[in-house]
């Protein structure tokens, strides 16, 4: 049997390359390899104050970005999160294994505290136990994450730990699975700081449009100097040089080779119609999802069928272990 993997993306606006570069194009991929479920964290998206505007439009533009970037349902699971009950009451019964100091010691806590100073709530601290249950749920062998998400996966492991020697062998240990030739993509107007919604000049939507995106990439901030060559000190060419590599399959010195004698406007242009030429299928076959809303939700519905039926199995032998059931 092949192994299972679990992950998610919250439902909080457009995607941008990095999105896509770091996640859903690794997906794609991996629906051939494993046992795949793929999710619409939208419960997780609750914890931002501003999630709930528009949920259900972000919610269904996610799906069709899912569609369009090659994830098939008949090669895994898609479903929406809410739609399967079973990972609320996951969470609670995992919340009361789950020791205070773990949830506070998160470093995406600490750093969403920051950031919403006036409406930290439970549901923030609370988070990485939700994401436990999500992986745990499916008793999932492979968690494909970035870097900065690898905490909450060896959370989900201690927890799990914790749970099988207290009421026994209940949950598989999931491992992380982190790309390590996964381009990490950084803001195009601050390369200090990863590619970001939030920073829209800097940010690379899937669904900007040719004359946006080459706009964007010309106003990109580069380095002192003009020669096109990787260097971590000079972060700014360092990102282009990646976002070029990762849409081309060129390695950075295939394309410091190419661009030995010309300067940083001859290479930006060609970036911009690399970019251009490489999201024109994604936008083409999304545009046409967007016409069709109903079959997109009929995929959802079927997704969420398909993921109770597991969910379920699980939730029950959980509940009987703690004598519930």
């Amino acid at each position: 049997m092949k192994k299972r993997i679990f992950s998610g993306i919250q439902p909080t606006g457009s995607i941008h390359i990095g999105n896509y570069l770091g996640a859903i194009k690794n997906w794609v991929q991996l629906q051939n390899e494993y046992d795949s479920i793929f999710c619409i964290v939208d419960l997780h998206a609750l914890t931002n104050p501003q999630a709930v505007l528009k949920m259900q439009e972000k919610i269904l533009d996610l799906a069709t970005i899912y569609l369009s970037a090659g994830l098939n349902p008949k090669k895994c699971i898609l479903f929406v999160q809410s739609q399967v009950p079973e990972h609320t009451e996951l969470t609670w019964l995992l919340n009361t294994i789950t020791p205070i100091g773990e949830l506070e010691r998160m470093t995406q806590f600490k750093e969403k505290a920051q950031q919403f100073k006036q409406s930290i709530n439970m549901g923030l601290f609370d988070y990485p136990v939700l994401m436990a249950a999500d992986i745990l749920l499916y008793q999932t062998d492979v968690v494909p994450v970035g870097q900065d998400q690898k905490q909450h996966v060896e959370l989900a492991r201690m927890i799990a730990r914790k749970f099988n020697h207290q009421f026994g062998e209940t949950f598989n240990l999931p491992e992380a699975l982190i790309y390590k030739n996964s381009a990490k993509i950084m803001s195009l107007s601050d390369p200090s700081k990863k590619m970001s919604k939030s920073m829209s000049q800097g940010c690379l939507f899937m669904t900007d449009s040719p004359d946006i995106i080459k706009d964007k990439i010309r106003s990109a901030v580069t380095d002192s100097g003009s020669e096109i060559k990787y260097d971590p000190k000079k972060p700014a060419i360092a990102n282009l040089l990646a976002i070029y590599s990762a849409f081309s399959e060129l390695s950075s010195n295939q394309i410091e080779q190419k661009y030995k004698n010309k300067g940083y406007a001859d290479f930006k242009k060609d970036l911009a119609e690399i970019v251009i030429k490489g999201l024109e299928p994604f936008q083409e076959k999304k545009k046409a999802l967007d016409k069709k809303p109903d079959f997109v939700k009929k995929i959802l519905v079927n997704g969420a069928k398909k993921a109770r039926k597991i969910a379920r199995k699980n939730i029950f032998e959980a509940k009987k272990k703690m004598g519930l059931v």
